[in-house]
C-alpha cells in the first residue's frame, strides 16, 4: 500500500493500531500498552495521529466494497 510509503512503523501495525481504535474504542493509551506487550514501543500520540490521519482513508476504501444501505430498517417482534 503506498498510503504507508516511508514510514517508522510497518503498515500491519499501524492498520491493527487504527481498526482496534475505531472498531472498539480502546484508548490511545491502552493501545500503546497492548503494542509494547507485543514488543513494540509506540507513543499515544503516535497512534493518536495515525488514526486521523488514516481512519478516513480506510473508511473511504472499505465502502467500496460494503455495498449500498438504505437508511431505514424494520424489527419484526413475535407476538405470542
Amino acid at each position: 500500500m503506498s498510503l504507508f510509503k516511508r514510514r517508522r512503523f510497518p503498515a500491519e501495525i499501524i492498520l491493527l493500531c487504527v481498526r482496534w481504535y475505531c472498531k472498539y474504542g480502546i484508548s490511545y493509551r491502552d493501545l500503546a500498552e497492548m503494542m509494547q506487550e507485543r514488543g513494540v514501543e509506540v507513543d499515544p500520540s503516535t497512534i493518536m495521529r495515525w488514526v486521523h490521519h488514516y481512519a478516513p482513508e480506510i473508511e473511504k476504501r472499505v465502502r467500496r466494497y460494503q455495498g449500498h444501505r438504505s437508511g431505514s430498517w424494520r424489527q419484526y417482534v413475535a407476538q405470542c
